[in-house]
């Protein structure tokens, strides 16, 4: 009995040590994925001879606000900003629609060359995306689509690994649910609208998140299918801000960094909790 009590009395000064050897391994990890970020915000706030002096430090000896709108100002980064809203809400909402749809149909209903099919579906998983950039770049000139916002939305209208993702969600909610709602005279929309999407919401978030991640840092794609500063995307405009004559300006380049990395931070930060709750409730802990 006496040993019994010791375990007990024990555990939690276990799990405080373990705890606190997690967070001696974490903190690290945390600031050094840190560092480039604010790196980047601190050359931002400098002046353009203090970027690579030494003797000037690392923090700035003056904040140079005025860094932010003579960034804004070489390029027209509204314009961009426009497009880059336009283009990545165009492949959200298509992707939305096509994952939804492939998944139900592959998780939940029965058909000839179900399997074979998903199969195929995998697979653009597992081609590099540079490796389709010229079919998709000859389907987009053979349909008239060049130098247009189509042109950035129409190759990624699908997703198979948003497919997969979702499909694995729609396997863990239970089949009795569907059957209730059968029973109340839902249909295959139906049960799909208010039994299913409610329930894989985490999981939808986060595709959501990695979706707008990956489209609105795309820079090799818009790049090859546009050629006007009237359709353009951030990345391009950063590209652009850093080919400059007369050398890089840092400072400057730093600033339209911050402004275009901002919204995803802050999209991450608000739906972090949801990004984590989707991987513990899709099959893919």
């Amino acid at each position: 009995m006496t040993s019994l009590r010791t375990e007990i009395a024990s555990r939690p000064a276990i799990v405080a040590l373990r705890r606190g050897w997690l967070h001696v391994v974490l903190v690290p990890l945390a600031l050094l994925w840190l560092s480039p970020l604010v790196w980047i915000l601190v050359t931002s706030l400098k002046a353009r001879t203090e970027v690579f002096d030494p003797a000037a430090g690392f923090w700035p000896q003056v904040l140079r606000w005025e860094n932010y709108p003579a960034a804004l100002s070489v390029a027209p980064f509204g314009t961009y900003l426009v497009n880059s809203i336009l283009v990545t809400g165009g492949i959200l909402a298509a992707q939305l629609v096509t994952i939804t749809l492939a998944a139900y149909a592959f998780a939940r209903l029965t058909f000839p060359g179900k399997n074979l099919l998903f199969t195929l579906f995998l697979l653009q998983i597992m081609f590099p995306i540079y490796a389709t950039f010229l079919t998709n770049f000859v389907t987009v000139r053979e349909l008239g689509l060049l130098n247009s916002l189509p042109a950035m939305i129409v190759p990624f209208v699908a997703s198979g690994y948003g497919t997969f993702m979702l499909r694995q969600a729609f396997r863990q909610v239970p089949t009795e649910l569907a059957d209730a709602a059968r029973l109340d005279g839902c249909g295959h929309v139906g049960i799909l609208w208010h039994v299913y999407l409610p329930l894989v919401k985490p999981t939808l978030i986060a595709f959501g998140i990695i979706t707008v991640v990956t489209h609105w840092n795309d820079y090799m794609w818009p790049l090859l299918v546009t050629n006007s500063e009237a359709v353009r995307t951030l990345p391009i405009g950063l590209g652009l801000l850093a080919k400059s004559d007369s050398g890089a300006d840092w400072t400057r380049l730093m600033a339209a960094t911050v402004v275009v990395v901002s919204p995803l931070l802050v999209l991450f930060v608000v739906f972090q909790r949801r990004f984590v709750d989707s991987f513990m409730h899709a099959g893919l802990k």
